[in-house]
C-alpha cells in the first residue's frame, strides 16, 4: 500500500523561511520522480517542483524559481520543499506525489499525500 505523509507546515511571516518534507512508504521509491504541488483557498491545483528519480534534474514552477528547492534523500524514502523568502501568495495546502514517469501536471502523478498547511503572514 502506498502511502505519502508531507509534515512541516506551518505559519510564518513574509519573507520567512519553511521546510517541508514528504515521507513515502513506496516500492521502489529510488526509481520514481517526485513531486509537489498546491492548492490555495478557491483555485486550482498548481505544480510547484518535481525532481527526477536520479535526483538530477528539477523542474519548478515559474512563481517559485530562485525561491524552493526541491531535494531527495533515497536512503530515507523522502522528498524535500526547502521555501525561502515566502510570499503571503505562497499560501496554499501543500501535497506530494509520485509520478508515473516524468511530469509537471498532475494528470503525470499516481498516488499523493494528504497534504500540509503553509500559510503565509503579511
Amino acid at each position: 500500500q502506498v502511502q505519502l505523509v508531507e509534515s512541516g507546515g506551518g505559519l510564518v511571516q513574509a519573507g520567512g523561511s519553511l521546510r517541508l518534507s514528504c515521507a513515502a512508504s513506496v516500492r521502489s521509491f529510488s526509481s520514481k520522480a517526485m513531486g509537489w504541488f498546491r492548492r490555495a483557498p478557491g483555485k486550482e491545483r498548481e505544480f510547484v517542483a518535481a525532481i527526477h528519480w536520479s535526483g538530477g534534474y528539477t523542474n519548478y514552477a515559474d512563481s517559485v524559481k530562485g525561491r524552493f528547492t526541491i531535494s531527495r534523500d533515497d536512503a530515507k524514502n523522502t522528498v524535500y520543499l526547502q521555501m525561502n523568502n515566502l510570499k503571503p501568495e505562497d499560501t496554499a495546502v501543500y501535497f506530494c506525489a509520485t509520478a508515473f514517469g516524468w511530469a509537471v501536471v498532475a494528470d503525470g502523478y499516481a498516488y499523493w499525500g494528504q497534504g500540509t498547511q503553509v500559510t503565509v503572514s503579511s
